[in-house]
């Protein structure tokens, strides 16, 4: 149930510290003083309008692009140490669907930060990416092509790499976008459960509607934070008209 922040054996205290972050991206000041720690077990959504930096922020927490100012620590150093352990998904319309690989294909991409590219896949490389495939419901599909896929079944190809990956992080840009209602509604209770497994999972999010429902914490994002907290304490109405409002000053109409 979200809101309920639970902490079994495995990443209990890993922690994701983003402090006075900014990011310039093509020229731009994409992000300006971004400031929030969070840690395994959570579920955290990012919100923001369009062009606020979300997935600006996700891509130097992943690593792909460079903070030029402040620091983005995982479990205490420099989050570049530590780079298998965080796993970053993509848009969906960033993907080359039509290129020619299995789901299998994709999801063993998961143990190349742990094989390397050129070592042979070992029996426990296998058996990662046969567990990760089970995990997401998806050993029917392996041997399928990734073109023929729905668009919920794709989003739980990308889960299956990370979880082949063994991450501890997972960074995922717009994962409801374009899932029709049966599908956004098991990719929640997907992330809910990979939060309960003690992951840390950080989600952009646009449908402030289901924000209660899903995650446990939320970062309310405007090129630089604007509030984060529990989604009960920092979910409001008065945040969301801070993060929304317009350049003349008018507030979104939003009910929390």
């Amino acid at each position: 149930m979200a809101g309920d922040k639970r902490n079994p054996e495995g990443h209990a205290g890993h922690e994701l510290v983003v402090d006075g972050v900014g990011v310039n991206y093509r020229a731009v000041r994409a992000l300006e003083d971004v400031t929030f720690s969070t840690s395994c077990g959570s579920c955290v959504a990012l919100i923001g309008p369009n062009g606020a930096g979300k997935s600006t922020l996700l891509k130097a927490i992943a690593g792909l692009l460079r903070a030029d100012r402040g620091r983005i620590l995982w479990r205490g150093t420099g989050v570049g140490k530590w780079s298998r352990e965080i796993a970053y998904l993509p848009q969906r319309e960033e993907v080359d669907w039509k290129f020619p690989i299995t789901v299998r294909g994709v999801v063993r991409m998961g143990r190349y930060p742990n094989a390397g590219w050129w070592r042979p896949f070992s029996r426990e490389d296998r058996e990662a990416v046969d567990r990760a495939l089970e995990a997401m419901d998806l050993a029917d599909l392996a041997e399928r092509q990734i073109s023929h896929l729905s668009g919920g079944q794709q989003q739980r190809v990308f889960l299956a790499r990370a979880l082949a990956q063994e991450a501890h992080a997972l960074l995922l840009d717009e994962p409801f976008t374009g899932l029709d209602r049966t599908s956004k509604a098991a990719l929640a209770g997907m992330l809910r459960e990979l939060a309960g497994q003690d992951r840390l999972v950080v989600a952009s999010h646009h449908d402030l509607e289901t924000v209660r429902g899903i995650y446990d914490e939320v970062l309310l994002l405007r090129r630089r934070t604007v509030a984060f907290g529990p989604v009960e304490t920092t979910f409001t109405p008065e945040n969301l008209d801070a993060t929304f409002a317009s350049h003349a000053g008018q507030g979104r109409k939003v009910t929390a």
